[in-house]
């Protein structure tokens, strides 16, 4: 799976063999494990085969075991050999894959076991446990790394350095939003050695190119509705298709048909009403959500999408969708509480009283997004 460096050579290669002029593409080897103190990310939208780039790496490796050895020892650092594979992957994205084996490296269409070499964590604290109990394996496959501290990119670059060990990270880099994923994921970019960036067909039904984005959509009466730029960050989910309106699906989709509404009510509207209650001013951010929740035509949301998706000169029906999804007041809650602190625990509180929010909602979503249930 390593890229082809010489093209030359494999040009020259290729001529000798009686190929005619034509245009080269890189190559996919088998991994090379030979190869140390690697961070790798395999980055692209749901769909893209990221998991399954990692899969293809254990299966090398059950074949690279079986050398003598001489590879062995050309494999093997400090009592860690490379062809040693072990997955880890986050708690709470335990939601996925359920049918599948506790130990499985699960991708869509099928999966590998891996027996004890593999574990769920919570953090980067519970990784160094694992890397200390495990310190025959040469080569760490983290999926999702996005979802732990930040602390983790650290842990790892260190570990790395320390043993020649690789990592490998099959990773969402973009959010829903299409911005980096988080602070995690920054943070595993800037200390990476590798990068191999992945795309998928947008599943548009009317498009067929690449899609570098993951889309973030409900199900209302069978309606698409497109995720809110509001929406909290994580949700986990993404490998099965639900019609409950509380519940997202994903999918891959280019920058034309990935809808994203709300980004401008975000910073415009919303944004300055949570400043507002942190400056002890907190009647209009619970006017807003009052009205979101109870009678949505009132608030600022809807008069602004209406101005920019119906009244405007480039009107996108479909943006309007977005308010009919469930739990959208609380979506907000979150969102100025969680992702801005704009809110104190005492205001959100308050706030989720008084307009009788859905808790259960709430206390789940802040559950995934790494904070406490109040």
């Amino acid at each position: 799976m390593a890229i082809v460096e010489n093209e030359v050579q494999t040009k020259s290669f290729l001529k000798s063999l009686g190929f005619p002029d034509l245009s080269i593409h890189h190559s996919i080897n088998h991994y090379d494990f030979t190869k140390k103190n690697r961070r790798i990310l395999v980055i692209g939208p749901m769909g893209s085969g990221k998991t399954e780039f990692s899969a293809r790496i254990y299966r090398d490796s059950q074949i690279a075991l079986k050398k003598s050895e001489i590879v062995r020892d050309l494999t093997t650092d400090r009592g860690a050999d490379r062809r040693i594979v072990f997955y880890i992957r986050s708690k709470i994205d335990s939601k996925r894959f359920e049918s599948y084996p506790d130990d499985a490296l699960p991708y869509r269409g099928g999966y590998e076991r891996l027996g004890e070499h593999f574990a769920r964590i919570e953090n980067s604290f519970e990784l160094e446990e694992i890397l200390e109990k495990n310190s025959e394996a040469g080569t760490w496959i983290v999926d999702e790394a996005g979802f732990f501290d930040e602390r983790i990119a650290y842990v790892i670059q260190n570990y790395s350095r320390k043993s020649n060990v690789n990592f490998i990270f099959p990773m969402l880099i973009l959010n829903f939003r299409k911005d980096i994923f988080n602070r995690t994921s920054r943070l595993l970019m800037e200390t990476a050695t590798d990068v191999f960036p992945l795309t998928a067909y947008c599943e548009h039904r009317d498009c067929i190119v690449d899609s570098y984005y993951t889309y973030r959509y409900y199900l209302v009466n069978g309606m698409e509705c497109p995720a809110l730029y509001f929406d909290p960050l994580i949700i986990v989910g993404g490998d099965r298709f639900y019609s409950n309106p509380r519940i997202p699906n994903y999918s891959t989709r280019c920058d034309l048909h990935h809808y994203l509404p709300g980004k401008e009510y975000t910073f415009l509207i919303l944004k300055p009403l949570g400043e507002l209650a942190y400056n002890r001013n907190i009647e209009p951010v619970m006017e807003e959500l009052r009205n979101i929740k109870y009678s949505i035509k009132k608030s600022e949301i809807y008069n602004n999408f209406e101005e920019r998706f119906i009244k405007g000169e480039d009107p996108h029906p479909i943006m309007m969708n977005a308010l009919k999804v469930d739990c959208i007041a609380e979506k907000a809650l979150v969102y100025l509480f969680a992702e801005e602190n704009t809110l104190s625990l005492e205001q959100m509180k308050h706030i989720a009283e008084e307009i009788n929010a859905d808790m259960e909602y709430i206390n789940e979503r802040l559950l995934e997004n790494r904070r406490f249930k109040i």
